[in-house]
């Protein structure tokens, strides 16, 4: 049996952690560089608001109904993220984080007398323990305890927030309420041509007849999501992967056209993909630089930009990565220009113990020595103080956060203070 654990409203649920005024009252999160909505509360949603919608469209009707923003603070989130799969592991050892805010579980082999009993008292730890609200489905197959997900979040108070698919009733009863829109994996244009095919909801998809349209259209997969709606078990918890590509890209608070400006962002990016390569014990051999104009203020037809540069060995050290982009850099930076845009992306990318060393160009071995103490010095304080000497000392990168909350769990000077009286 699969269960799939998704807290509510995850990136509002954790700032009122902090801030409970906020409870029953409309939120909502914005994207980098406060731009679209990407997390609603409740009441935000009843209010008529849409899911990324741009703040600017709807700035005076959240000042009309006292809507309160925040920034997203993606450091407290990823924190709590952490956390809630931290509670999860309790449970059972098999879980797949699947994005920030959800969780695939596993319980074969575990003799579990009542799911919906064990789903509320799952729910209420992680409630106890971190104040988020969660909904909770379980089904024989990770594509169903998705629908059964849905079911537990859409109907509240039948379900107080779990729900079991374990009969095969409550099967074709769950594929026939679910609207092939909202089938795990069915995408907009897909969900145009099953409309066309009159397969209308995942019983449809389910349907044998209509295997062969399913065939055509998405291939293995999508037989692998009908077999997985009919009940068996296809998608098995998946072990994390070792990404092929890390990028680090970024829409600027305002447009760049200092040189020197412009390249402390690609020393800081260069920077932080070069410590996402050592988490995960990698090393990369290509470096991408993307730079993007202000399409508004140039009157040049192409505004975006790309350079890739092979590195001689390789390397997931700062200094090596940092070096190599910034030569990019000085190639195709343009004077006089506005740059809106940029990002590092690191491909080529191989385990660090298939590394292969070479007789006369290999990198300074002091290097790895250095990334190592940085490495160390920022997990035990939780920031990145010890940076490039190129790099800004005071933030990662520039982005816009007029509404940002502070880092409650991460950072000692923001802290929560409690006044007793």
């Amino acid at each position: 049996m699969y269960a799939l654990v998704d807290c509510n409203n995850f990136y509002v649920s954790c700032e009122r952690i902090f801030q409970p005024q906020y409870n029953n009252k409309p939120v909502v999160v914005l994207s980098n560089n406060d731009g679209c909505v990407i997390s609603r509360s409740s009441e935000a949603k009843a209010l008529g608001i849409p899911m990324g919608i741009p703040e600017f469209k709807i700035k005076e009707f959240i000042q009309q109904q006292n809507i309160k923003v925040f920034s997203s603070n993606y450091v407290l989130y990823g924190d709590l993220s952490q956390r809630v799969m931290k509670i999860l592991e309790n449970f059972t050892p098999n879980v797949e984080m699947y994005s920030i805010d959800e969780a695939f579980l596993n319980f074969d082999g575990q003799q579990i007398a009542d799911y919906h009993s064990l789903g509320l008292n799952i729910q209420q730890r992680i409630s106890k323990w971190l104040s988020i609200p969660t909904g909770i489905g379980f089904a024989p197959t990770k594509a169903l305890a998705k629908l059964a997900n849905r079911i537990a979040k859409k109907f509240p108070e039948r379900t107080n927030g779990v729900y079991v698919i374990d009969t095969e009733e409550k099967r074709i009863k769950a594929l026939k309420w679910t609207k092939i829109a909202d089938v795990w994996g069915i995408g907009y244009r897909l969900t145009k041509k099953m409309q066309r095919k009159n397969i209308l909801t995942a019983y449809d998809f389910t349907l044998p007849h209509n295997e062969p349209f399913i065939k055509k259209e998405m291939g293995v997969v999508g037989i692998r999501l009908k077999y997985e709606l009919e009940g068996k078990s296809i998608l098995e918890i998946n072990e994390p992967k070792t990404k092929r590509t890390i990028a680090i890209t970024r829409s600027f608070e305002h447009d760049i056209n200092d040189y020197n400006e412009l390249k402390e962002r690609i020393a800081t990016f260069a920077s932080i993909c070069s410590e996402k390569l050592r988490k995960q014990n990698s090393c990369c051999y290509g470096v991408i630089l993307y730079l993007q104009k202000n399409k508004f203020k140039t009157t040049d037809s192409r505004y975006s930009f790309y350079r890739l540069k092979t590195l001689p060995f390789p390397s997931n050290t700062a200094f090596s990565i940092s070096n190599i982009a910034i030569e990019m850099l000085n190639e195709i930076y343009q004077e006089k220009t506005s740059y809106k845009k940029a990002g590092v992306i690191v491909t080529e990318i191989i385990p660090s113990n298939q590394k292969q060393f070479h007789l006369f160009d290999d990198e300074n071995p002091k290097y790895q020595k250095i990334m190592q103490v940085m490495d160390d010095y920022h997990k035990r304080i939780g920031e990145r103080k010890i940076r490039l000497g190129n790099q800004d000392l005071q933030r990662t990168w520039k982005m816009k956060q007029h509404h940002l909350s502070n880092k409650y769990t991460t950072n000692f000077k923001e802290i929560l203070e409690i006044k007793c009286h």
